[in-house]
């Protein structure tokens, strides 16, 4: 037993040499590459994923084209992300329209290293009882269903990112930084098509207890001011979200005491991408890559 153990701290040892002596050449070679070069690298590195990366915010924005639109949605994500090490604060506004029962929902909070928020619009197909509303499976909507959004997340008073476009899905985070979900506060404003669809909107979110002060319409543009959830959904025992957040804060650190002493985003995942590529692969959630590995030049 003691040969098995022993042996194990030499493998740990010689595993942090040659990691050490590494180091150094992933460093100069990250350093050496020009931002236009890194910035592609990096969007072909994460493209899997679902999401760009926005040098300008140093944040990263979810496609329109992410995988994450096949799914669908429903409740049992949210009930179940703490286990995933998303927690967050979510408000769903169920409302119908045209035939059919919509679904807009916020979400805030940290998801992994990440802080972040996120918007998105879905459908039913059908009209759905209220009963319905939380069992059922939605659907992101078409490509000429798409609504412009725009959505700002603060952390106390500091804000941290600002994205618009027209999505079905608009989501931001902000990676290496630590938040409690009621630190944060999300500012959306959705365009709709038509009066009857913004009303119906609106209507449901007075239904939840948003007031005057949390709500502005604008023509067909609807800002919604979210900090407060005014419908809390059964989700996670509390002790499962503290455990998740104290590993949440934990990944952060360590994902900040790795990449040093770089500061933004796009040198820390790309020296991870160089240093340890398996940390990279579960940094930015995708899957193992293909033989062929592109290097810096």
């Amino acid at each position: 037993m003691y040969f098995f153990i022993g042996l194990l701290v030499a493998l740990c040892l010689v595993f942090v040499f040659l990691q050490a002596r590494k180091r150094p050449a992933c460093l100069k070679r990250i350093c050496c590459c020009n931002p236009e070069e890194k910035c592609r690298l990096l969007q072909e590195l994460i493209e899997p994923s679902g999401f760009d990366y926005e040098p300008s915010q140093d944040i990263f924005i979810s496609r329109v084209d992410a995988w994450q639109r096949h799914f669908g949605y429903c409740a049992f994500f949210d009930r179940t992300a703490p286990l995933f090490q998303m927690v967050f604060d979510c408000e769903p506004i169920y409302f119908d329209y045209d035939g059919q029962t919509w679904l807009l929902e916020l979400w805030k909070g940290q998801y992994g290293i990440n802080t972040g928020c996120e918007a998105g619009i879905y459908a039913a197909g059908r009209l759905l009882s209220p009963d319905e509303r939380e069992k059922a499976l939605y659907q992101a909507v078409s490509d000429t269903g798409l609504l412009p959004m725009r959505i700002s997340l603060y952390r106390d008073s500091h804000r941290l990112f600002t994205i618009s476009r027209r999505h079905w899905w608009l989501a931001g985070f902000s990676m290496g930084l630590y938040s409690e979900p009621a630190r944060l506060k999300m500012v959306l404003s959705v365009t709709f098509p038509s009066e009857g669809m913004l009303c119906a909107c609106v209507e449901a979110l007075r239904k939840c207890g948003y007031g005057q002060g949390d709500l502005c319409v604008d023509n067909y543009t609807v800002t919604i001011c979210f900090q407060n959830s005014c419908r809390r959904r059964p989700s996670c025992r509390s002790f499962v979200r503290a455990f998740s957040q104290w590993k949440n804060r934990l990944f952060c650190r360590l994902y900040l005491l790795v990449t040093r002493p770089f500061t933004c985003n796009l040198d820390r995942l790309l020296y991870l991408y160089c240093f340890l590529p398996f940390a990279f692969r579960k940094t930015v959630c995708i899957r193992k890559p293909r033989k062929r590995r592109r290097r810096f030049t």
